[in-house]
C-alpha cells in the first residue's frame, strides 16, 4: 500500500535576522518560492507526496504560498511564530487541523524549509526512497563530519569525540544534520520530528546553504543570479 507524504513548509511572516525574509526577492522570486516549486516538481515524480501545505501567520505569505502552488488551508495562531516555538507543535497543530478538519491523517510528515532555497528535487527523492524502502521512522539529511569535538566544563575542556584518537582514516565519522529534509512518520511528531531511530541521506558539504543571515542570503543570491544567466 503506497505511503501518504505531507509536505509542511513552516514560514512566517516576520523574522529577525533577515526581515521579512521569506518573502524577501531572491533572485527575481520570493525566497519562500523556491522550496515550494521544489517539493510541488517532486509531487509530480513521487505518488506518495500528497499535499504540501504552507504554515504561515501572515496573509502575504498565505496569498504568495497559493499563487506557487502550495495549499495554505489555515493561519498558524500568533502563539505559533514566537522564536521559542519548537517546530515540531507547529507541525503537530498543522496534523491535528487537518485531522479535525478533514479528518485526514498521512503516514509521513516531510519538513522543508524555506531557508533551503538550493535543495534538489533528487535530493528529497532520495529521502523518500529510502524510507519508503526501509519503512524508516525518519530520515534527515546530513553531511559526513570527521572533526574533533571537546565540551566546555568548570576549570577547562574535556575532549568529547573521538574519546581515543586514531588516525583519521580510523575514525568513525559522525553524521551532521543539515536542516534540509526532515521526513518523520506522522505518528512520532508529537514527540519529535527526529525519531529516535533514523536514516540518513548524506549531502556534500555546500550543497545546501541554510539561509539564516544576511551573508548566507548574499551566497545564495549569487548562486541563483548566476545560475539564471546560464540558463
Amino acid at each position: 500500500m503506497s505511503k501518504k507524504i505531507l509536505v509542511i513548509i513552516p514560514a512566517k511572516g516576520k523574522s529577525t535576522r533577515i526581515p521579512g525574509k521569506n518573502l524577501k526577492d531572491l533572485a527575481g522570486k520570493p525566497m519562500s518560492s523556491y522550496i515550494i516549486e521544489t517539493a510541488l516538481r517532486v509531487k509530480e515524480s513521487r505518488k506518495e507526496i500528497d499535499r504540501v501545505i504552507v504554515s504561515t501567520d501572515s496573509e502575504d505569505v498565505k496569498s504568495m504560498a497559493e499563487q506557487y502552488g502550495a495549499e495554505v488551508p489555515f493561519i498558524r495562531p500568533k502563539e505559533l511564530t514566537l522564536d521559542d516555538v519548537p517546530t515540531r507543535d507547529v507541525l503537530q497543530h498543522t496534523l491535528d487541523v487537518l485531522k479535525e478538519t478533514e479528518d485526514y491523517k498521512p503516514d509521513y510528515v516531510l519538513l522543508l524549509y524555506p531557508t533551503s532555497p538550493l535543495l534538489s528535487v533528487d535530493r528529497i527523492v532520495e529521502a523518500v526512497d529510502l524510507a519508503i524502502k526501509k519503512d524508516s521512522d525518519s530520515v534527515f539529511s546530513a553531511t559526513l563530519d570527521k572533526g574533533h569535538y571537546w565540551v566546555e566544563v568548570e576549570g577547562g575542556w574535556n575532549r568529547l569525540y573521538p574519546i581515543k584518537q586514531v588516525n583519521s582514516q580510523y575514525q568513525i565519522p559522525l553524521a551532521r544534520e543539515n536542516g534540509a529534509i526532515y521526513l518523520t512518520k506522522s505518528e512520532f511528531i508529537k514527540k519529535q520530528y527526529v525519531a529516535d531511530k533514523a536514516d540518513v541521506v548524506f549531502m556534500e558539504k555546500g550543497e545546501n546553504i541554510d539561509v539564516d543571515y544576511p551573508e548566507d542570503f548574499e551566497r545564495v543570491e549569487k548562486i541563483l543570479s548566476e545560475k539564471n544567466k546560464a540558463s
